[in-house]
């Protein structure tokens, strides 16, 4: 039975639906807020929930201490200079999308965060301190850039646009998308589902992706090729060392490649389409997001491929559905050609038969002569014999000799009698 084409241009939220739900909420559900109560006017860190301390990557004994100490990147994207005007006038403010890097040392992660300042008061109305609230607006943003990111590419499925365009687009996208450096390859499987063609790779070099077309499906063949054969995602952490990567470690050195994530681009009926590959520059164990990522975008480049592939077929059954028109057209034209040629050839044949008739007619009223009218210009003596005749109606007398001469030497001609009998009037003579 054959699988119902996807609906192109249903609205990008549906396409979406088409990831697990495990995914979706990996890729938007982890967002922070932090609280930290401020004191005095150098907004030392007073009281602060757990979220405020594992952010920053500092354990919770870390108070009375100034908020600059702990996060100085703070000073530069101008949040303590809001905090010193809100100490000074009393007035509460907020700042939007300021970048923060997140975790410690080697680990850090730049996110965003919308901040809310608040004044302390004492009982006499002094400002004494400040209440800092931050939201983390990071998984909002990759979400809004997520979602432009889809609708771009599916309007671009939606309005045929070329496939190599589609996957450039959506390579270029994920590379931009994804928290840490990676490299985005796209592979299309052969018709045969046994080998893998260059899709999309954009940062790449050209002689890697000139190496890698082409390559076989099977166990133990890369990332790519062994994701192919099986079916299902295949993580390589450490290209250097890992037994799937014996025919490609010095390629992937060349190309200064350290691990590389492989998914499987499936339809709907499991039939393989292709491969999406997640490149990176040194060692590295994915996490869940990028795993969702990578989930998400293959669903995506599956809708494209298969769209390719109706365009395809479409094409092709057009080209031949052409083809055989222009066949039965010539069919046709043969046809009457034919049927035109056998209608002036009977009526030649008609022609000449009653010409023929006629001639005969003319030829019995003629009488037979006493001498050989076949001697040419010296004329011949001898007897009259034999009758011969032509298909154009003339006739002579001839002798013997004369007439057999006529016979070996003058087209068409045939030996007749008085009523155009021919040779059997001549042999019964």
């Amino acid at each position: 039975m054959t699988t119902p084409a996807r609906n192109l241009t249903e609205p990008v939220a549906r396409v979406l639906d088409s990831a697990s739900e495990r995914d979706l909420r990996e890729l938007f559900g982890h967002s922070t807020a932090v609280f930290v109560s401020l004191a005095g006017p150098k907004h030392l860190v007073d009281t602060a929930n757990p979220a405020f301390f594992a952010t920053i990557g500092k354990d919770p004994a870390h108070t009375g201490i100034p908020l600059a100490e702990l996060v100085p990147e703070l000073r530069e994207h101008g949040v303590l200079a809001v905090l010193d005007q809100v100490y000074r006038t009393g007035e509460p403010s907020t700042s939007h999308a300021v970048p923060v890097l997140l975790g410690a040392d080697a680990h850090k992660v730049r996110s965003s965060f919308d901040f809310s300042y608040e004044p302390l008061h004492n009982d006499e109305g002094s400002v004494i301190g400040i209440r800092l609230i931050g939201v983390e607006t990071t998984q909002l943003e990759h979400a809004h850039r997520l979602m432009a990111e889809q609708r771009a590419l599916v309007e671009q499925i939606a309005r045929q646009a070329p496939l190599a365009e589609v996957l450039d687009g959506m390579a270029r996208a994920i590379e931009d998308l994804a928290p840490e450096q990676v490299l985005v390859s796209v592979l299309l499987a052969d018709p045969d589902r046994r080998h893998l063609r260059h899709g999309a790779a954009p940062s790449l070099p050209d002689f890697y992706n000139e190496a890698i077309d082409g390559i076989a499906t099977g166990e133990g063949v890369g990332s790519c090729g062994t994701a192919a054969h099986r079916r299902e995602p295949v993580i390589v952490t450490d290209i250097g060392t890992d037994p799937f990567w014996d025919d490609f470690r010095e390629l992937a050195g060349r190309a200064q490649l350290a691990a590389c994530w492989s998914t499987p681009i499936l339809a709907r009926d499991s039939t393989l389409l292709g491969t999406f590959a997640m490149y990176h520059r040194s060692p590295r164990a994915p996490q869940d997001s990028d795993l969702a990522l990578a989930r998400v975008f293959a669903d995506t480049a599956a809708l494209a491929i298969e769209r390719h592939h109706i365009e395809q077929a479409k094409a092709a059954a057009e080209a031949q559905a052409e083809a055989a028109r222009e066949e039965l057209a010539t069919a046709l034209r043969i046809e009457h050609q034919l049927r035109t040629e056998a209608e002036q050839r009977a009526e030649a044949a008609a022609e000449l038969s009653a010409r023929m008739d006629s001639a005969a007619a003319a030829l019995v009223a003629v009488p037979r002569p006493e001498h050989c009218e076949l001697g040419g210009s010296a004329g011949c003596n001898e007897p009259a014999e034999i009758k011969v005749a032509d298909s154009w109606g003339d006739a002579a007398w001839g002798c013997p000799d004369h007439v057999e001469h006529s016979l070996l030497n003058v087209s068409s001609v045939f030996i007749a009698n008085e009523d155009l009998g021919g040779l059997a009037a001549y042999r019964n003579r």
